[in-house]
């Protein structure tokens, strides 16, 4: 299968094409600290072609997700060292995504600072509402408007958190422009309102991300660099096929190791636009373009052979499967993933939130059934 066939990205070579995908668990405590426990969950997971860790904030000011990690301190770059060391000491390769959680954020994670967004519009989603620090339900927090002035110190806040996942010998990053969270609502014509030169037209809402990429461009080589995008997710805008083949097609300038597309539609659909497939981003792409969501191991390969794919991540199976390409490899079991009430852990201490995550491990042939003891001969004598 080709799934299981090497891919040369840039200067690394995948020994397949199956991509670990950033899943938020929730696992670093309230000291937002990597650990034992992250190290030997990620090192189990080691035979992808590639792991992206899960989504990191690179600011207390992007931050609104409970016992999530960072990588803005330096007791976080020592917590992640020991991650990628296993990683690497299991034949692996990691990259970091980068995170703002921009309007999803909440202010009690940062002392009550304001949460910052493009544009002064609150995310109002039907039911939906997040959690503060205290993880109480609450809905979210009108964000102020970042002041063009402000801007070039949020692309630095990126930079600063580029050169930690560097020390932290990370093997790369992706830059988190998906899921609605700060660069999407940027990209995002429907959240965008600005009128300077960082919105308006799509050519203005892609200029934060050009800036970005340039500017990580001095940290780490293009080929180091990857980026995620969510065109069909349930943040949507009524020009997105538009405006993301556009922003596909300016990527070229780049040279950057891949594009991450969330083109699934398992997270939702906005329906105000057509769908961006990846067959719609291959057309004007020219590197290596990743899909996302939904996935099973048949379809997979067939976007892959179909020539609209390289790569394919996997969430969920990851989850309950750390051994997935074996288990798709030899055709053995794939076991179902846990329940939503175990994929984040939620307090305060790490060790209390292994359920769920620690329990399940790499396939073992089940045991034979133990032969009934022999009866005894019989009494000659008798």
């Amino acid at each position: 299968m080709e799934l299981f066939s090497p891919l040369k990205m840039g200067a690394l070579t995948l020994p397949n094409r199956i991509v670990m995908a950033p899943l938020t668990r929730g696992r670093a405590g309230l000291s937002r600290v990597p650990n034992v426990f992250m190290k030997e969950y990620y090192e189990m997971r080691a035979s992808a072609g590639l792991i992206i860790a899960e989504a990191t904030a690179i600011t207390p000011e992007g931050y609104g997700w409970y016992a999530s990690p960072g990588i803005y301190t330096s007791e976080q770059v020592d917590g992640w060292k020991q991650v990628t060391q296993g990683v690497h000491d299991h034949g692996g390769r990691i990259f970091l995504q980068l995170w703002h959680m921009g309007r999803r954020a909440h202010s009690s994670f940062n002392d009550g600072q304001s949460i910052v967004s493009p544009s002064e519009l609150q995310m109002t989603v039907p039911g939906v509402t997040t959690r503060d620090i205290h993880q109480n339900s609450v809905p979210y927090e009108t964000p102020r408007a970042l002041r063009t002035d402000e801007i070039p110190r949020v692309i630095e806040d990126y930079v600063q958190a580029a050169k930690n996942a560097k020390e932290a010998g990370f093997d790369g990053i992706e830059v988190h422009a998906a899921n609605g969270y700060l660069l999407d609502c940027f990209l995002q014509s429907s959240v965008n309102t600005r009128t300077d030169a960082y919105g308006g037209s799509k050519e203005k809402r892609f200029r934060i991300v050009q800036e970005l990429l340039e500017r990580l461009g001095e940290v780490w080589p293009m080929d180091r660099i990857g980026i995620r995008f969510s065109p069909n997710g349930s943040l949507g805008s009524p020009d997105n096929f538009e405006s993301f083949t556009y922003y596909a097609s300016q990527l070229n300038r780049y040279g950057l190791a891949y594009l991450h597309l969330m083109d699934g539609t398992g997270y939702g659909n906005h329906g105000l636009d057509k769908r961006v497939r990846l067959m719609d981003v291959r057309k004007v792409f020219d590197g290596v373009v990743m899909g996302n969501v939904g996935y099973t191991r048949d379809v997979a390969e067939g976007v892959i052979r179909s020539g609209a794919a390289d790569l394919v991540a996997f969430g969920r199976l990851y989850l309950s499967n750390p051994d997935l390409v074996r288990r798709f490899q030899e055709n053995l079991p794939v076991e179902d993933g846990p329940g939503p009430e175990t994929w984040f852990g939620r307090k305060p201490d790490a060790a209390d939130t292994l359920e769920g995550y620690l329990t399940f491990r790499p396939y073992q042939e089940p045991q034979a059934a133990a032969s009934p003891p022999a009866a005894p001969a019989p009494d000659a004598t008798n």
